[in-house]
């Protein structure tokens, strides 16, 4: 693929079956459950080493009596019958990065190809068999006008859970007009998803749904990402890291799968990871995703500094999903603290 909001450095890198096995290992050793989650690039190039690890981990799994889970984010290109039919029995969650509409203008193949065919297809496949995965859209700045028709697009397709963000960094952006479009768009979402709200369809929308529990159940901190203990990406290498964003960048190295991980350099990012100064006095800081190290880098090349950007989004989203609570408190109280008050 070819996303036009993309800012990895693409290269063809494998994991050694050695390197896997240490993974899956690293999983089970610490804590009292285990769980992987497939990433890449695109992880089902290397399908034959997923089904690997499942079967591996569901064995030790059965021998530690440890619970395992598993994941698995891919473009959905590479999805077929067998490989749902074998994510199904092993109970593994799949997001599909799928932009909907927007996908014609901002995920096309390398070839220069359109892709929504393709992913409307293999998405009917996996929703008839799994329909709790989610679609994850990303919404790039040139198809800000696309995000309501996109949604509904995702939404007819049957999928009811759907994370979504704008694209940030270099290749993103975004002009005044364009987030005076997306504010209108997000609007229009708003209307729809109290609609389904008010039909008694549960419609989970990442933006929403977790500004309105954060507006009701307060600010949980165990729910933040945390530098390099929530999760721990393994590269191809073997070398561990605090997140995604990070990889190849030896400050956020946290060591490796042989020789283990870097305590006093794990605490030491984590305490690192902290709400920016400028957004000290804001009311809001609690509700926002100023502490967000990966994000805050990949927009302005410190783990520890919001964007402009960024900081008008977080505005918008609160504005609007607070709106959306106070709306659907009034309609149904009980209703809306059973949806919102145990998600």
């Amino acid at each position: 693929m070819d996303c036009i909001y993309c800012t990895r450095k693409k290269n063809n890198t494998s994991m050694s079956m050695e390197t896997l096995k240490s993974a899956c290992d690293l999983a089970f050793s610490v804590g009292t459950r285990a769980g992987l989650c497939f990433f890449g690039g695109e992880p089902l190039l290397e399908r034959s080493k997923i089904e690997w690890a499942l079967k591996y981990c569901d064995e030790k799994s059965r021998k530690t009596g440890i619970p395992f889970s598993s994941k698995i984010t891919t473009n959905g290109t590479l999805l077929d019958k067998s490989f749902i039919e074998l994510a199904k029995r092993a109970d593994m969650v799949i997001g599909v990065s799928f932009d909907g509409l927007a996908q014609k203008i901002s995920r096309k193949y390398k070839d220069g190809r359109d892709s929504l065919e393709d992913l409307e297809n293999i998405s009917k496949l996996l929703l008839h068999e799994m329909p709790d995965s989610y679609a994850m859209l990303t919404l790039a700045p040139e198809a800000a006008d696309q995000f309501f028709k996109s949604v509904e697009y995702l939404y007819n397709l049957g999928f009811r859970k759907m994370t979504a963000t704008i694209a940030y960094g270099k290749r993103a952006i975004w002009t005044d007009e364009q987030l005076e479009i997306l504010e209108q768009e997000l609007i229009k979402i708003a209307e729809f998803y109290e609609n389904c709200f008010l039909q008694g369809v549960h419609f989970f929308f990442s933006p929403f749904d977790s500004k309105i529990r954060e507006c009701i159940a307060g600010y949980n901190p165990s729910e933040r990402c945390h530098l390099g203990f929530r999760q721990m990406p393994v590269f191809t290498d073997g070398k561990i890291y605090a997140c995604t964003q990070f990889i190849g960048d030896e400050d956020f190295c946290l060591g490796d799968i042989h020789n283990g991980i870097d305590t006093a350099k794990q605490i030491e990012l984590a305490k690192r990871s902290s709400i920016p100064e400028q957004c000290i006095e804001c009311e809001l800081k609690s509700r926002c995703t100023n502490s967000c190290g990966c994000l805050n880098r990949l927009e302005t090349g410190n783990e520890n500094n919001i964007s402009p950007l960024q900081c008008t989004y977080e505005r918008m989203l609160i504005r609007i999903s607070d709106d959306i609570a106070e709306k659907l408190f009034e309609n149904n109280e009980r209703k809306f603290i059973k949806r919102f008050g145990k998600m």
